[in-house]
């Protein structure tokens, strides 16, 4: 975050580091020393302290002296050093876990050169560094496991503290917020008249936690107001990786890449820019009716921006290095997110979404950028059957959420996961319906005619023999029976 961390940002810093009567559990202060074993443990034991202190930060500073906070300069430079051929920054990142956000900055002064390593708190849990959990009793770094009531307290604050309610960027003066956040958007989105004067409209922003006063002066953008609102998310070096790439590609696979674009805006101000983006990139075709041609997508627009909505809100923002990311390819879309779900894949349509991030969520709602609690998946597995296009597939990779939509296919051309995917899911938005798939339903959602009801039937029983679906009452005639989830038998036994 660059534009946060100027010289004469720097420079007050460690004005204000010095100023400190001692140590403290979130800062270190060394002149030379800088074996890269120790530096990693420093950075596991400060990030864990930084969050028992309810700091947004922690700081390793080389180049003042220990007992009397002067400076003295430093010849330790990150930039050269090295652990057996490996640059230590890399070293650093690889062997910390979670992956945090640390920065070297080097500061010129009168007495030499100064080091500041600014260091992200740790976030939903404690980081380890080669494979071991540090914490800062008083000025000493210490194995966390050796103080279980700072491990128990550690764990308390992260059940505790949100993602959204996290400091971005701190210290920030209100001509420096107006210009870091797209306040006009704020306004607009929410069908408000833009304040007259600065201090209303950071009044506006302060009411919705898009920012709060600094005890240090200034006030503290919040991650909820950066992630939203940003003018550009770079500025903000924990979300940047956050900004959505949208990524075309020639033909099925990921080899031939022909286009990319980045939002590095908020989402808020980025939102429909980038899903009219995504429409305009995938095919449509024309449908001649009585009088007038139509042009009509061959994936839906509502699924899609659905679609990108929950990417957005459900991701998990403790992987760092990754963000909700749109592919395009011949023949079918993939939208991902970072983070698994919260709850299991397959029961998307009937259990009531869990959100990592309520607040984001809860204001998304308000900008209207995403549509009412608990209905997404289902509108989209609904609009996809209304057009009679293959069913959606929810994937889960290590470490993320991934849905592909797929474009038009013949019922002859599906295959067999494709034609038991769709029956599925045509069980499970009849179910939440209160109603059952029969033979008839299953007909319309793959647009067959009744003299092919044997075709159908033989889809029914494949998705019976896979597990997927099972009847409510298996000693009624084949032409009456209903069908529901698997997971749902038991509730229907007793409809």
């Amino acid at each position: 975050m660059n534009g946060w961390r100027t010289t004469p940002y720097l420079r007050g810093l460690l004005h204000e580091l010095q100023a400190l009567p001692r140590e403290t559990e979130w800062v270190e202060f060394k002149e030379n020393r800088a074996d890269p074993q120790e530096i990693g443990e420093y950075l596991s034991a400060l990030a864990n302290s930084a969050a028992l202190a309810g700091k947004a930060e922690a700081y390793l500073v080389w180049g003042v002296r220990d007992g009397d906070h002067a400076v003295v300069g430093t010849s330790f430079d990150p930039a050269r050093a090295k652990k057996g051929g490996e640059d230590l920054e890399s070293r650093l990142l690889r062997l910390l876990e979670p992956k945090i956000d640390f920065r070297f900055f080097r500061l010129e002064t009168d007495d030499g050169p100064v080091i500041v390593t600014e260091i992200a708190r740790a976030a939903r849990q404690p980081v380890r560094f080669a494979g071991r959990e540090y914490i800062r009793v008083g000025s000493y770094k210490k194995q966390l496991g050796e103080f279980p009531e700072k491990e128990r307290a550690l764990w308390r604050i992260f059940d505790q503290v949100p993602f959204e309610d996290g400091v971005a960027a701190q210290r920030v003066s209100a001509e420096e917020v107006l210009l870091a956040l797209d306040y006009p958007t704020y306004f607009h989105l929410l069908g408000m008249p833009l304040p007259d004067g600065r201090s209303a409209i950071l009044d506006g922003l302060r009411q919705d936690g898009l920012i709060v006063p600094c005890a240090a002066g200034g006030f503290d953008v919040t991650n909820l107001g950066a992630i939203l609102f940003a003018r550009d998310l770079g500025a903000f070096p924990r979300l940047g990786r956050k900004a959505v790439r949208v990524i075309e590609y020639r033909g099925r696979g990921r080899t031939e890449g022909v286009g990319e674009r980045e939002y590095a805006q908020g989402y808020a101000p980025a939102f429909q820019a980038m899903v009219d983006y995504v429409n305009g990139k995938l095919p449509t075709r024309e449908v001649i009716g009585d009088a007038f041609r139509r042009t009509l997508a061959d994936y839906p627009p509502l699924a899609v921006r659905e679609l990108v909505a929950n990417a957005l809100l459900h991701q998990d923002f403790s992987v760092t290095g990754a963000g909700p990311m749109v592919e395009i390819f011949e023949g079918r879309i993939e939208i991902t997110n970072p983070g698994e779900p919260l709850v299991d894949a397959r029961r998307f349509l009937d259990r009531p979404p869990v959100s990592r991030n309520e607040a984001l969520t809860s204001l998304m709602r308000r900008l209207d950028i995403c549509e009412e609690r608990g209905g997404g998946i289902d509108k989209v597995v609904a609009e996809l059957e209304s057009r009679q296009l293959p069913a959606p597939l929810f994937e889960v990779p290590p470490g993320a959420t991934r849905v592909v939509l797929f474009g038009r296919k013949p019922l002859a051309d599906m295959d067999r996961s494709e034609r038991l995917r769709a029956c599925y899911l045509h069980a499970c938005l009849k179910y939440v319906a209160r109603d059952f798939l029969t033979n008839a339903s299953l007909r319309d959602r793959f647009g067959v005619r009744s003299n092919n009801k044997a075709m159908v039937s033989r889809y029914i029983r494949e998705a019976v023999d896979a597990g997927m679906i099972r009847p409510v009452d298996e000693q009624a005639p084949p032409k009456m029976r209903r069908y529901v989830p698997f997971w749902a038998a038991a509730a229907a036994d007793g409809s």
